[in-house]
């Protein structure tokens, strides 16, 4: 196996599928080169329905440079409502074009036809019950171009790798079936300064003070120069607590980090919980951002051994667990249950196979909390080997507040049709929601991480 770039591995994403060298180039040139449209997995009522019965108007939005909360807060101003009336069922990134759900509560249809906003093009669905909740969406369709690769014979090579590895090497036709490893890509864990996860670490070991100073000092050479000045002034006061000082050099753009460090000038004491009250100062969903961060780490640490050990990733072995696949998946996307698993006995390794095999079932890998299964025999050895090195145990993610998580599992295999075309390749595929892009393209490119951002 090829070993991964330095920054992926920071993430815990150690080796490429596929040793044919990559093609290069750079994602993003436009807007136009990322392509995302979701694969839709809410059903709209007429318009005419009931506004007591169905107060929520569903929306279908295609935004060019818009990023998803801004997008909200510009409509919501537009109709003079409240932001919190205005939801979505997945983030999108704002450097592409992006076609994407969202709902409005309590708003009049004709008001949201007259809103004119640069680079959103809106369409009206008709109504529902109720809002749109994040995660209701079956995953997103694909099509990103990579511009100016340093050459393109390696694609081919490259693509019967991840077609070998995902169990489907005698594919052919105009798509090719391919798999790689499911993990988290490196945005998950911060594009620029990949901390999310050791700012997680830090709070599952309840090490406040760490996760604190992780997040507003530890200064990347990756960041632009007064943020990295910044960061580096606040760990040369960090020592003899001078907070106010660390305020005031502190820009006002970053306004986290603002808010814990006036906490701390606040609170102006050593007590660890002091450096617990600064991190609650932040939004509840960033907060669980954090420790999810650090189960994804977790889950890339435990996929990247099962990959150095060789075990597959298409079909289980014993002690692994399985989930199952949900009934009323799209075509052409397959959606792991996670609620419904199963551990694989010696007994029943080539029933659960013939499962994964025909797309019935998933080989799973813990993201760990306090109520996560480990299977048993070897998947089980890597999770508690994984866990082990970090020095952490599944009873430490029983945290105060928002910190708390009892886990889940994840598919540790994704697989799709993948069609490549064109001078400078565009590819185009689909995902289930939860896995990303730039997983199978890091693949092809093996570029630098900032590449792929």
């Amino acid at each position: 196996m090829r070993e991964a770039h330095p920054l992926e591995q920071a993430v815990g994403i150690d080796y490429y599928v596929s040793d044919a060298d990559g093609i290069g180039g750079r994602l993003r040139q436009s807007p136009e080169d990322f392509r995302v449209e979701e694969i839709e997995a809410f059903e709209p009522e007429p318009l005419d329905s009931d506004p007591g019965g169905y107060p929520h108007v569903l929306l279908r939005v295609t935004l060019r440079r818009w990023d998803t909360n801004d997008f909200a807060s510009a409509l919501s101003d537009r109709l003079g409502i409240s932001r919190e009336r205005v939801d979505w069922a997945g983030t999108k990134d704002k450097h592409a074009v992006t076609t994407q759900l969202f709902t409005v509560r309590k708003a009049d249809p004709d008001a949201i036809a007259a809103v004119d906003l640069d680079g959103a093009d809106v369409e009206i669905l008709g109504r529902t019950g109720r809002n749109i909740q994040f995660g209701d969406l079956a995953g997103n369709r694909f099509e990103i171009t990579v511009t100016g690769p340093d050459q393109t014979e390696t694609i081919e090579s490259i693509t019967a790798d991840l077609r070998a590895f995902g169990g489907d090497e005698d594919s052919g036709g105009e798509d090719e079936r391919v798999g790689v490893p499911n993990f988290f890509g490196q945005q998950r864990f911060g594009s620029r300064r990949a901390v999310t996860h050791e700012v997680g670490l830090g709070i599952v070991r309840e090490e406040w003070e760490d996760a604190v100073r992780t997040y507003v000092g530890n200064p990347s050479e990756r960041e632009r120069e007064n943020t990295r000045e910044a960061r580096a002034t606040v760990e040369e006061l960090w020592d003899d607590r001078e907070w106010q000082d660390a305020l005031e050099t502190m820009p006002s753009y970053l306004g986290y980090e603002n808010a814990m460090l006036q906490r701390l000038v606040e609170n102006d004491s050593d007590d660890p919980e002091d450096f617990r009250d600064a991190l609650e100062t932040l939004p509840s969903n960033l907060q669980r951002l954090f420790v999810n961060a650090a189960q994804s780490y977790v889950f890339n640490r435990i996929c990247s051994e099962r990959l150095q050990r060789g075990l597959p990733f298409d079909e289980p072995v014993a002690g692994d667990v399985i989930c199952f696949a949900e009934s009323d998946a799209p075509e052409g996307v397959e959606l792991p249950d996670t609620d419904r698993t199963q551990v694989v006995t010696e007994r029943r390794v080539d029933t659960a196979r013939r499962h994964v095999e025909r797309g019935r079932a998933f080989v799973t890998a813990p993201l760990v909390g306090t109520e996560t299964g480990f299977g048993e025999g070897e998947p089980a050895d890597i999770a508690h080997e994984v866990l082990a090195d970090l020095n952490l145990e599944r009873s430490d993610f029983d945290l105060p507040g928002e910190f708390d998580s009892s886990g889940t599992r994840r598919a540790v295999l994704v697989r799709t049709d993948l069609d490549v075309s064109g001078e400078d390749p565009t590819f185009a595929f689909a995902l289930p929601k939860g896995s990303y892009a730039t997983v199978l393209l890091r693949e092809f490119m093996k570029a630098d991480p900032d590449d792929l951002a």
